[in-house]
């Protein structure tokens, strides 16, 4: 049976962090929670749940996820968002890998909750992440967003039984907030890349076919005014990302 670290970074997660915890049952042989000064009773919550809370000024997500990996008192470390709750299906998974550990990492299916409604279609269901793992044998990797866990060369994943409940956004607000700060982030991200030149294609078809693949091709249309707005937001995120990308591009010109 391997002792096993739970790690999760916050910053003002107080409506979250503690339901997280709550749900982490006798998995956890270590809590771990990377808090980047938060100016909310985030600290406050952790502690009463028993966790260990290291504070670190956030540089990053992958800067950050991996500061908080070496923190761990164990090499076999869960990698939780604050949002995550953990299913006693996944629970007994994450059990059973403890006491019979046989890849670098494991991924879990995530079940998402946007605006009350659990999301199935639209590309939102399973969500897979590698976020078990040992540490020894891979990192997390990425730029400036959509970090991912990546094994080292010759090694094997597994994947776990159960779902781990993602509640996302409570409002359509909230999801265009975060879409707005994201796209921002992803448009330097692809500027970093190289990639600068953005055409008609990019700003009218690409957010044309991000809505049709999401919303019929994925069957988004059967989780009903969720998945229309899940279809239509991530569309207009698909021509913000662009836009802004050509506006910093031209702006960078000048």
């Amino acid at each position: 049976m391997v002792s096993l670290s739970v790690v999760v970074i916050t910053f003002n997660e107080a409506a979250n962090i503690g339901r997280c915890l709550d749900a982490l049952g006798d998995v956890a042989d270590e809590v771990l929670v990377v808090d980047s000064f938060s100016t909310d009773n985030t600290v406050e919550i952790c502690q009463t749940h028993g966790a260990r809370v290291v504070q670190n000024a956030f540089a990053g997500y992958v800067e950050q996820k991996n500061f908080a990996t070496a923190q761990a008192r164990f090499d076999h470390v869960l990698q939780l968002d604050a949002d995550e709750v953990l299913t006693e299906e996944l629970r007994q998974s994450i059990r059973q890998a403890k006491a019979d550990w046989q890849h670098a990492a494991y991924a879990l299916a995530r079940l998402t909750n946007y605006c009350g409604h659990w999301v199935r279609h639209g590309g939102w269901y399973p969500d897979r992440k590698l976020r078990l793992y040992d540490r020894r044998l891979g990192r997390w990797e990425g730029l400036l967003l959509h970090e991912h866990y990546e094994v080292g060369p010759g090694h094997t994943t597994g994947a776990l039984a159960g779902d781990a409940l993602h509640y996302s956004y409570h409002s359509i607000a909230q999801h265009v907030s975060q879409l707005n700060k994201f796209t921002s982030i992803t448009a330097q991200e692809l500027a970093l890349k190289g990639r600068t030149r953005v055409t008609l294609f990019h700003l009218l078809l690409k957010p044309l076919w991000k809505f049709v693949h999401g919303y019929f091709l994925r069957l988004g249309f059967l989780d009903g005014f969720a998945g229309l707005c899940i279809a239509g937001i991530s569309a207009w995120g698909v021509f913000l990302k662009f836009a802004k990308l050509k506006t910093r591009t031209e702006r960078a010109v000048a």
